[in-house]
């Protein structure tokens, strides 16, 4: 049973991608331009590589396809400089179980990642709930716990995978 575009999650809908980083490129310069901070020429073509998708990519590919497309000769801990100061500014977030990086659709709230990843095909879709931030918190506090930081990477078929699958 095919599912509409309409109620696909965004990285599994077919749409305008080179909106989705248009959009986060000027969201970086206007976040970074009211906080003071320097989104450096480098930082900003990080970005711009981690919006490429919606699949998470490690520092390496990063580093890769600044050799292979830029020309650049930069080292690692450039790229993870570069990753660190998105991660400060809410412009990405790591995937701890890929240790690898996708960029944010919600910078300008802060929140924690709660992340659905597709064991195929590797798109990891964000999810905008409060309602799981509370629970979590609810818990915590039921168990006399005080959460800081939650980590939530739910592994599975995205809804075109799963319709690959279910197609003989």
């Amino acid at each position: 049973m095919a599912i509409p575009a309409s109620d696909a999650p965004l990285g599994c809908a077919p749409h305008n991608h080179q909106l989705c980083i248009d959009d986060a490129l000027q969201t970086a310069r206007e976040r970074c331009a009211q906080r003071g901070a320097r989104l450096t020429p480098l930082r900003e073509r990080v970005l711009e590589l981690v919006w490429q998708s919606h699949t998470p990519l490690g520092a390496y590919q990063i580093l890769e396809s600044l050799t292979r497309e830029d020309g650049r000769r930069s080292a690692p801990p450039t790229v993870y400089r570069a990753l660190e100061f998105l991660l400060e500014q809410g412009l990405v977030h790591r995937i701890a179980s890929l240790n690898a990086f996708i960029g944010c659709p919600f910078p300008h709230k802060s929140h924690q990642g709660y992340f659905m990843i597709c064991s195929r095909c590797s798109v990891a879709i964000e999810l905008d709930t409060k309602a799981l931030e509370q629970q979590l918190a609810s818990l915590a506090a039921s168990n006399g716990f005080s959460v800081e930081q939650a980590v939530v990477e739910v592994s599975g078929l995205c809804p075109r995978c799963r319709e690959k699958e279910a197609t003989p």
